[in-house]
C-alpha cells in the first residue's frame, strides 16, 4: 500500500471510531462539564485521544514491522491512554499522574536504551556527551515536560491538533529527507489520525452537534510519541536526522508556554499543575482575538518556528547560533508573557480594539 492510500485508510478509519466512541463515552460519563475555567455548551465527549490511539495501533500492526522498540512504544503509549482516561473520568492528582508518566520515562531509558545523553554543539564548538546519570534524569525531565507541554495547550478548540501537526509534519519531513521512511510514514499517519478529530472539533463539517475534545489521554500520547521521536531523531546511535537543538525549535511554543505559565503560579505561591485561564491562548482572546484567529495565529508563529528549525538545518547553521537565537526567543516571550496584563491595558486604553472574556 502506498503512503498517500495508507493516509486515506487511516483518515477514514480514524473518522469510524470517532463516531463510535462518541457514542460509547456518553455511556460511560467520559465527557467534559462546563465549569468555571470551561465555557463550551453542554456535555462533549473526550474521545479524541482514544480514536487517534486506537487508529494508530491499528496502523502500526499493519504497515510496520514488530520489533521490540516498536513493542515498547505501544506498551507505553497503552499505559498512558489507560491513564489519561481515567484522569478525564476521575480527576486523578497530578502526583499520581507524575508517577506514571516518571515510570515511563524508566521504561524508555532501562528498556528500550532510549536516553537524551548527546546535546550537540550548542554549548561550544564539540559535541557535548553527558554521563549516563545526567542522561537518565534529563530524560525523565524532557518525557515528562514534552507530555505535560503538549497537554496545557489544549485549551481552544483545534489547538493541540494544529500544534501537533506542525511538530510531526516537521519531524516527517526531516526522517523523509533522511532516509527513514518507516518514521516519516508514522509522522504522515499520524497527522491523518489527528485531522477528523480536528474537523469534529472545530464543528466542521456537521456543527457542534458532533463536537469531541481530545481529553488527557490524547494529549498524553501525543506528547509522549512526539518526544519519543525527538529522541529517535537527535540521538546519534539513531543516526542523527536533526541535531538536539533544532529539538527545541520543533516544540518550542508548547514548550515556552508551559515553562511560563508553571513559573508564573509557583511566583504566585501555587502548584505548577493547577489549571487557570493565563496561557497563550487565554490571552489571545483577551487581546480581542476571536478562538479561530487565535488559533491560527499560534498555529503560525508554531509552524515559523519549525520552519526555522528546518532552515537550520538544511543550511548547516552553527549549534551555537541556533541555541543563542532560541534563548533569545524564549527570553522575549518570557519577557511579554510576564508583563502581558501590562501590555494589555496599555493597549486598551491607547488602541481600544481589546476586550476581557
Amino acid at each position: 500500500m502506498s503512503a498517500s492510500t495508507s493516509v486515506i485508510f487511516i483518515f477514514c478509519l480514524s473518522v469510524v471510531s470517532l463516531f463510535l466512541f462518541r457514542k460509547l463515552a456518553k455511556h460511560v460519563g467520559l465527557v467534559d462539564k462546563p465549569n468555571e475555567r470551561k465555557f463550551h455548551v453542554g456535555q462533549i465527549p473526550l474521545v479524541g485521544g482514544i480514536s487517534i490511539y486506537c487508529t494508530l495501533m491499528i496502523a502500526l500492526f499493519l504497515f510496520f514491522p514488530t520489533t521490540n522498540y516498536l513493542l515498547l512504544y505501544v506498551v507505553c503509549s497503552t499505559v498512558l491512554i489507560v491513564l489519561g482516561v481515567l484522569d478525564d473520568r476521575y480527576d486523578l492528582s497530578f502526583k499520581s499522574r507524575l508517577v506514571v508518566q516518571a515510570g515511563i520515562s524508566l521504561a524508555m531509558i532501562l528498556i528500550g536504551y532510549k536516553s537524551l545523553h548527546y546535546l550537540g554543539a550548542m554549548f561550544s564548538d564539540s559535541a557535548l556527551d553527558i554521563p549516563t546519570y545526567m542522561s537518565y534524569i534529563i530524560t525523565i525531565f524532557a518525557v515528562i515536560g514534552a507530555i505535560n507541554a503538549f497537554n496545557m495547550v489544549d485549551g481552544i478548540d483545534g489547538l493541540l491538533g494544529g500544534l501537533a501537526s506542525v511538530t510531526f509534519s516537521a519531524l516527517g519531513l526531516m526522517f523523509y529527507l533522511a532516509g527513514k521512511d518507516y518514521l516519516a510514514l508514522y509522522c504522515m499517519l499520524f497527522v491523518g489520525a489527528m485531522s477528523p478529530y480536528i474537523m469534529l472539533n472545530l464543528g466542521f463539517p456537521f456543527g457542534r452537534r458532533f463536537k469531541v475534545f481530545m481529553g488527557d489521554a490524547g494529549s498524553m500520547f501525543i506528547g509522549f510519541t512526539v518526544i519519543w521521536l525527538l529522541i529517535e531523531a537527535s540521538q546519534v546511535e539513531n543516526g542523527l536526522v536533526i541535531r538536539p537543538v533544532t529539538a527545541l525549535w520543533f516544540i518550542a511554543l508548547p514548550l515556552m508556554d508551559m515553562v511560563c505559565i508553571m513559573t508564573r503560579r509557583m511566583r504566585k505561591g501555587q502548584s505548577p499543575f493547577k489549571p487557570d485561564r493565563e496561557h497563550l491562548h487565554h490571552i489571545c482572546q483577551r487581546l480581542g482575538l476571536s478562538s479561530h484567529i487565535s488559533l491560527l495565529v499560534i498555529c503560525i508563529a508554531a509552524a515559523v518556528m519549525a520552519a526555522i528549525g528546518i532552515w537550520s538545518e538544511l543550511a548547516k547553521v552553527n549549534e551555537n547560533i541556533m541555541f543563542l537565537a532560541f534563548l533569545g526567543t524564549f527570553s522575549f516571550y518570557f519577557i511579554v508573557m510576564n508583563n502581558i496584563w501590562r501590555i494589555t491595558v496599555f493597549l486598551r486604553r491607547d488602541f481600544k480594539f481589546t476586550k476581557f472574556i
